[in-house]
């Protein structure tokens, strides 16, 4: 499998070229184009149990697509729902774990389940449960903006607005914070914040949903009520 992302980082395309017989797993609605004869099977994976705990808890679709190509190899692009990055990280054995939304595509030899973070977590946005993918093989997300993208060393400790986080390695420190004190977390702007500690790899959006909204929600048409 080779990926290769294009057009980044405000509508970013994953561009995913398949070997004979390979197949990629892509979360339901995530397919933009394909080889004409690429097969599709779709289906909860892992079983019931698992599908549900990935949807009802790690905000992604209960069914995936299994996209298998044939005897000539063949390509298939991936994109989002919402403007932005994406990243295609070759996992060696690593654990990843990813915001809700944020999973895109997968090799089959990647294996998704659920983790409970905590519930020191419960106020950030991710909320107490994140997307838990582990394995050896290709994992593609995306984010909304674009992604930057830091490694923490060990014991180093590094703050980012709840709203900010994309994706960071399973066993790294996860605590929210307040900003300051009480007026600096209701007055500054700035809420909530989470405070990562190394080592691994961290991976941040550089634009907010939440933030969006909060500037969106004023500017809308007023319903005129009779």
């Amino acid at each position: 499998m080779k990926t290769e992302i294009k057009f980044r980082p405000a509508y970013a395309l994953g561009v995913v070229t398949l070997e004979p017989n390979e197949a990629i797993r892509v979360d339901a609605g995530a397919m933009v184009s394909m080889s004409a004869d690429l097969q599709i099977e779709t289906k909860a994976q892992g079983g019931f149990m698992a599908s549900l705990g990935r949807s009802l808890l790690g905000g992604e679709s209960f069914f995936q697509n299994t996209f298998r190509a044939g005897n000539n190899g063949g390509e298939i692009t991936v994109a989002p729902p919402l403007p932005g990055d994406m990243f295609a990280l070759e996992m060696r054995g690593e654990t990843l774990l990813l915001q809700s939304g944020a999973f895109v595509a997968c090799s089959e030899s990647i294996n998704l389940d659920t983790k409970w973070t905590g519930a020191k977590t419960f106020f950030a946005k991710e909320g107490p449960i994140m997307l838990r993918a582990s394995g050896t093989g290709t994992l593609i997300f995306a984010s909304y903006g674009a992604i930057h993208e830091r490694h923490l060393g060990a014991g180093e400790k590094y703050k980012l607005d709840t709203g900010h986080l994309v994706a960071l390695n399973d066993g790294m420190g996860f605590e929210v914070q307040r900003v300051g004190g009480l007026k600096s977390t209701f007055f500054s702007g700035e809420g909530l914040v989470v405070q990562i500690t190394g080592p691994g790899r961290l991976l941040m959006q550089t634009r907010s949903e939440d933030a969006f909204l909060s500037w969106l929600m004023p500017h809308l048409p007023k319903s005129n009520s009779h």
